[in-house]
This record gives structure tokens, sequence and C-alpha cells, in this order.
């Protein structure tokens, strides 16, 4: 049977942010802590998932879609790449 760890999170606030915090915990029926946790881990979610996306505007996408339909054509540094990586797993 797995067993998760647990960890603290302290953080300091003013008086009324708790206060806003404790309201609206409130309202939606949560206990502080489930509250906070959720909302952290929603706006750590958006965070983690906007880094992975790359925006590119009209003209670049249209570049970029035009290199994938070109062949692929090895540079002679990546020749020379692909020829020692060979050589390395032929032992």
């Amino acid at each position: 049977m797995a067993t998760t760890s647990t960890a603290r999170l302290d953080l300091r606030l003013e008086t009324r942010e708790k206060d806003r915090i404790t309201k609206a915990a409130a309202l939606r029926g949560m206990a502080v802590s489930a509250f906070v946790r959720d909302a952290v881990l929603r706006e750590a979610d958006t965070t983690i998932a906007a880094e992975g996306v790359a925006t590119l505007s009209e003209q670049e996408s249209r570049r970029f879609l035009a290199a994938l339909d070109e062949p692929f054509r090895p540079n002679d540094r990546l020749k020379k790449a692909m020829k020692a990586a060979v050589r390395l797993t032929r032992r």
C-alpha cells in the first residue's frame, strides 16, 4: 500500500486578506485550508501549463509549418553526432 507524505506551507497574511479568504471559503462551504490548497494548486497548474505553450505570430506560424514540410537535411555537425552515436552504441 502506497503512502502519501505531507508537507506544511506557512504564510503570513494581513488580517483583511485572511478575512477575505475565510469569507470565500465559507461561501463555498469549504475549510479555509482546503480552499487555499485548491486555489494555489489551480494557479500552480495554470502557471506550469503556460510555460509549456509557445505562441507564434501568423508569420512565424507560416515559417514553422513550411519548415516542417521541407525534407529533413541534417547539417555536418548533426551527421558527425549521429556517426558518433552509432559508434558508441555498437560497443
